[in-house]
Parts: C-alpha cells; sequence; structure tokens
C-alpha cells in the first residue's frame, strides 16, 4: 500500500519514467507470487484462490483476493527448496498460529496442498528456519496436509527421521503437530 501511495505521489510530480520501471518491477514480482502460490493446489483451487505473502513478523499482505475459502502463499525464498502452500481458512488459521508462535485454534481441522513439494522445514522444529546438523531437515515430494489435529494422529509415524514417501506425522509433540500425506 505504501508503495502505491508513494507511486502515486512520485508520478504526481512528474518522475514518470523511473517510476513505471519500479511499478513494472512489482507487478512483476506479484505475478511470480501468483504462479508460485497458485503451483501449490489443484488449479480448481488454485485458480479461486486468496493469494498472500507473509512478511517476516507473520503479517500478511494481499497479492489477490479470491472467490473461494483456500489461501495460497508462494515459496519462501529464505528457505532452501520450493514450499508454497494452499489451504482452507481452518488451516490458515493455524498457518497464522505457527507464523506468530500462538497456540493453534482447538476443534478447527484444516486441509492444506504442497503440490510442488519442498524442502520445507526442519521435522522436529517448527521455527527453524535453515537445516542445521541437529533438527531433522526433510525434503518431501508433492504432499497434502491435514492441520489442527493434535491428539488424533495415533498409529503414523512420529519418527524424527521419517520416510517421506509415506504418511508421517511433522512436528510432533509441538502444538503445531500435523499429518503429512504424500501424493505422488
Amino acid at each position: 500500500m505504501i508503495r502505491r501511495v508513494v507511486f502515486a505521489y512520485v508520478l504526481a510530480m512528474g518522475v514518470g519514467t523511473t517510476v513505471v520501471v519500479v511499478a513494472a518491477r512489482e507487478a512483476a514480482s506479484d505475478e511470480a507470487l501468483l504462479k508460485s502460490a497458485m503451483s501449490a493446489a489443484p488449479s480448481a483451487i488454485g485458480n479461486g484462490a486468496t493469494v498472500v505473502e507473509a512478511s517476516a513478523d507473520g503479517k500478511m499482505r494481499t497479492v489477490r483476493k479470491g472467490t473461494n475459502n483456500f489461501t495460497c502463499m508462494a515459496n519462501n525464498p529464505a528457505t532452501p527448496g520450493p514450499d508454497p502452500m494452499c489451504g482452507d481458512e481452518n488451516a490458515m488459521a493455524w498457518v497464522h498460529a505457527w507464523l506468530t508462535k500462538q497456540t493453534p485454534p482447538a476443534n478447527k481441522i484444516g486441509f492444506m496442498y504442497m503440490l510442488a513439494g519442498g524442502s520445507d522445514a526442519s521435522n522436529t522444529d517448527p521455527h527453524a528456519q535453515k537445516p542445521t546438523e541437529n533438527n531433522n531437515w526433510i525434503s518431501t515430494g508433492p504432499h497434502v496436509m491435514v492441520v489442527g489435529a493434535k491428539g488424533m494422529m495415533e498409529g503414523y509415524p512420529r519418527d524424527a527421521k521419517p520416510d517421506p514417501a509415506k504418511p508421517y506425522v511433522m512436528w510432533a509433540g509441538t502444538p503445531y503437530e500435523h499429518l503429512m500425506l504424500p501424493v505422488k
């Protein structure tokens, strides 16, 4: 929003050429965010989803308002591999709790797509930002997730180093534990 206000102000002041280049770069960036975010879900979901960009402090910027109850987020360039995701309303409430380090809402099971797969995270530390020798970083192929079902995933592997080709519980024993289900 601030960039757009600055753009309008500078354009009104007569510095059009520089501003047009900046505006085109911003538009291309949003196009790249849309493409990345929509790669997370089937087109029937992604085409109608709201697309948001998360900042480091967990605040969201809406890139595109959607028409269904799904929200997609583009790849996080700070992680070593692709990790775009797309979730329903309950899943996004869970994501918000995770990003802001709060307790996820109780009794709200959510569904999330990550069809681009990902070198997404430590399997044991929900807030790890990069692989280390001891944080059990895991790379997964295309998968879906069931979130907000803590205590309802008995019988699924809860190992620190699971086989990502089979269903398993990620972040077991934390408020953010969730079921990972590979789709390929």
